[in-house]
């Protein structure tokens, strides 16, 4: 497992697409109002590095202990949405709108996903002003996987998806 401060200065990827602009003080607190919570000091630490795109592939996975639509052994984390509205791309801003159209739970702050499968900070159980636990929802068959306690632990679990393909020729998945 990885510290948080090892996975932050590499967290992420090449590529601009999914980039907002650079985090300031008065676009997180707009960004608390509107979506009504807290949001984890965390995970704003690593949007102050960079406010969202591609994640690198070292950090781009999150192993699981049951199977998930997406893999037998994880949860991809291929890109993190930043804080912002700029050149219409998605934003954690868009958390109320998506939730909505994707029949999630709430309170939810989204942080990655496709509309069928999402990664969220999960506020149903400390409320809008706690520390969130890191919640898979998948869509499409109803169900929800409890990821982490917090973004940070959620972060330092993070590890690169080609490290969980490890099933075997006769399709049994082996420790790796």
């Amino acid at each position: 497992m990885a510290r948080f401060d090892e996975v932050k200065a590499t967290f992420w990827g090449e590529g601009r697409y999914g980039v907002q602009p650079p985090l300031i003080d008065a676009v997180v607190q707009d960004a608390e109002r509107q979506l009504g919570v807290r949001l984890p000091a965390s995970l704003l630490e690593i949007l102050r590095v960079r406010n969202g795109g591609a994640v690198a592939e070292v950090w781009n996975a999150f192993p699981t202990d049951v199977p998930t639509s997406w893999s037998e052994n994880h949860v991809p984390l291929g890109d993190m949405m930043g804080i912002g509205r700029h050149g219409g791309q998605s934003s954690l801003l868009d958390t109320a709108y998506l939730v909505e159209e994707w029949g999630l739970p709430s309170p939810l702050v989204l942080l990655s996903g496709d509309g069928h499968c999402w990664i969220a900070l999960d506020y149903r159980v400390c409320g809008k002003r706690g520390e969130p636990s890191v919640t898979w929802f998948d869509v499409d068959d109803g169900t929800e996987l409890s990821l982490a306690v917090d973004f940070q632990a959620f972060v330092e679990r993070l590890t690169a998806a080609t490290s969980l393909d490890s099933d075997d020729s006769d399709g049994n998945r082996s420790a790796s």
